[in-house]
């Protein structure tokens, strides 16, 4: 791998890393509402899975696990997706419009990893 590969998958696990410290600066602001108490877990969970999985795939065993881990990622990052778009911003204009941003950038990450497994098979 060269070095500019090599710096361009660990800009990947850094933009996963800063993609669920966003979730989690998000969930922080939002009313603690029964739903979105539910919600933001999952949120959590699934923001965090990614890159936790991207981890994973670049320590991969063989090229048929590395794609595996990327398939999860991929699932995480639409997962992530699904969540953000059920939460309640009670109509702030401030926190709909972090919401959005943060859905572009799962939505984003849905394509990155669906890339990196047509490119890998």
């Amino acid at each position: 791998m060269t070095k500019k590969q090599n710096s361009k998958r660990y800009d990947l696990e850094d933009r996963t890393l800063e993609f669920a410290k966003r979730i989690r600066i998000f969930v922080a602001g939002l009313n603690k509402t029964q739903a979105n108490i539910e919600d933001d877990k999952q949120l959590i969970r699934s923001s965090g899975s990614i890159g936790a999985n991207y981890i994973e795939a670049n320590e991969a065993l063989s090229k048929k696990d590395f794609i595996m881990r990327i398939k999860i990622c991929r699932k995480e990052a639409k997962e992530s997706r699904y969540w953000l778009r059920l939460v309640d911003t009670a109509g702030q204009r401030e926190v709909e419009h972090e919401r959005e941003t943060l859905e572009g950038e799962a939505r984003e990450l849905t394509h990155i990893f669906g890339s990196i497994v047509t490119k890998s098979k």
